[in-house]
């Protein structure tokens, strides 16, 4: 599947399955807590979903990212086999399974940390570690080291050490073997040395061209070196994000069209390449909690699905679920959740609904999953633009004010043809000789036009 076809549902296991906060625990001879990730594939198709991109899996001190073993499943959420049964059950109902892989740091209680608390420069190992000082002391270890992003129960690993890279890179190909996976995201890309990111991007797509991976990237000016230097398929687009919810909140949709203009226009800085479009993820607030109108929950996902990029949805977030991270953890952000009950309880039951639209709209759109991206107008609570692959066209136009509005549009390329609604498909548009046309739009909604041809 090519990455800019999929539609990526985003679960995060140790929450979801409720072992974080040690509301579910599993008794001896019950099913293990990855086999339940399969109640999820109805929410999954109910949305469109056909790729699901699963949290940390491997085994960690607590939260996933906290790694102690890259080559052995959580125990808290299952055993290996566990693992290739869900991928086998997934494939089977036309979803691809991703994983979260921690290449860039690992957990104090990790066996090379512990190796080196214990032996210091006489272990072999000892420079695996990023900044390694035998006379320092951080985070209670005997010596001194980087920690990610200044937290020291993250020690960070030198990916620029060659046997380094070689387990990294063998850990990755077994992943890939034995769990059947079409990709990963890469957490703290950012963070971890670029050769090393080319090179397993070559060994992956050696392995499987179509193979997706995705770095996480908060800061857009390293989007287009990620993307072009160190060879990743996609990152996640942080800025797109804010400007996602600001522009709705601010009722400032000049916000959003600068961003989208600035991202994926004419020489922007990731024309023609793929970032990962959300609302909200693991690791900040809940796009209905952010929000302060949530009737503007439906233009938001109605963008994020015809915007550049390929479109995710944070588990619960189509039920409209809240969330907000406190000073001290995510565990609101990240609660247990059963499918059932979330789909019989859903705060907007309208959402998924509207999100499986979307997916289908998408479907529907070359131009949308490869074209390029044109901004035709902007005004502070309307926006309109254009994607174009070839003949293939798809003319987005969004209404975020609470009263019906009617969008001016002029453009000589579009002179003489006539576009469809995809979401409203009685719904028809002409444009005049000059290519001008006037677009009547709902509130808050959004018209998915293309060609009538």
């Amino acid at each position: 599947m090519d990455a800019c076809d999929r539609v990526i549902y985003h679960i995060y296991p140790l929450g979801t399955l409720g072992i974080l906060d040690g509301s579910v625990r599993t008794g001896a001879g019950e099913p293990s807590p990855l086999s339940r990730i399969r109640d999820w594939i109805p929410a999954m198709h109910r949305i469109g979903a056909n790729t699901l991109l699963l949290g940390p899996v491997f085994a960690s001190e607590r939260h996933g990212y906290d790694t102690v073993d890259l080559r052995r499943v959580d125990p808290r959420l299952g055993t290996d086999r566990d693992l290739v049964a869900l991928s086998d059950s997934l494939r089977a109902e036309g979803i691809d399974l991703m994983l979260d892989a921690v290449l860039n740091h690992v957990g104090r209680s990790h066996p090379l940390v512990q190796e080196v608390a214990r032996l210091g420069s006489a272990s072999p190992r000892a420079t695996w570690i990023s900044g390694f000082d035998p006379s320092g002391s951080d985070g209670g270890l005997p010596f001194g080291y980087q920690g990610w992003s200044g937290h020291h129960d993250l020690v960070k690993l030198d990916t620029g050490h060659e046997e380094v890279r070689a387990f990294l890179t063998d850990s990755v190909m077994g992943w890939m073997d034995e769990f059947s996976l079409a990709g990963l995201r890469l957490d703290a890309a950012d963070c971890i040395d670029r050769g090393f990111l080319r090179g397993l991007s070559q060994r992956c797509r050696a392995r499987d061209p179509s193979f997706l991976l995705l770095g996480e990237a908060v800061q857009g000016e390293l989007y287009a070196p990620l993307l072009r230097e160190a060879g990743l398929g996609a990152v996640t687009d942080y800025e797109a994000y804010k400007s996602l919810w600001s522009a709705h909140n601010d009722r400032n949709c000049h916000e959003l069209a600068w961003t989208l203009r600035r991202l994926f226009g004419a020489g922007g800085l990731c024309e023609g390449n793929l970032l990962q479009s959300f609302a909200d993820n693991h690791d900040v607030d809940r796009v209905a909690s952010t929000l302060r109108d949530p009737r503007h929950l439906y233009t938001l996902y109605g963008l994020l699905f015809s915007m550049p990029g390929i479109p995710s949805v944070h588990c619960g977030s189509e039920a409209g679920l809240q969330g907000r991270r406190t000073a001290t953890d995510d565990l609101a952000l990240r609660p247990a959740l059963d499918p059932r009950v979330l789909a019989a309880s859903a705060p907007h039951p309208d959402l998924a609904p509207a999100l499986a639209r979307f997916a289908a709209a998408r479907r529907r759109s070359p131009a949308v999953r490869h074209g390029n991206f044109r901004n035709l107008m902007v005004e502070a609570q309307s926006l309109a633009f254009l994607r174009e692959s070839g003949r293939d066209a798809a003319l987005i136009a969004a209404n975020i004010a609470d009263t019906p509005s009617v969008i001016s549009l002029a453009d000589p390329s579009l002179a003489g043809r006539t576009f469809v609604d995809l979401l409203d498909e009685g719904m028809r548009l002409g444009f005049d000789a000059r290519g001008q046309a006037r677009l009547p739009v709902p509130p808050n909604w959004l018209r998915w036009l293309v060609p009538a041809d």
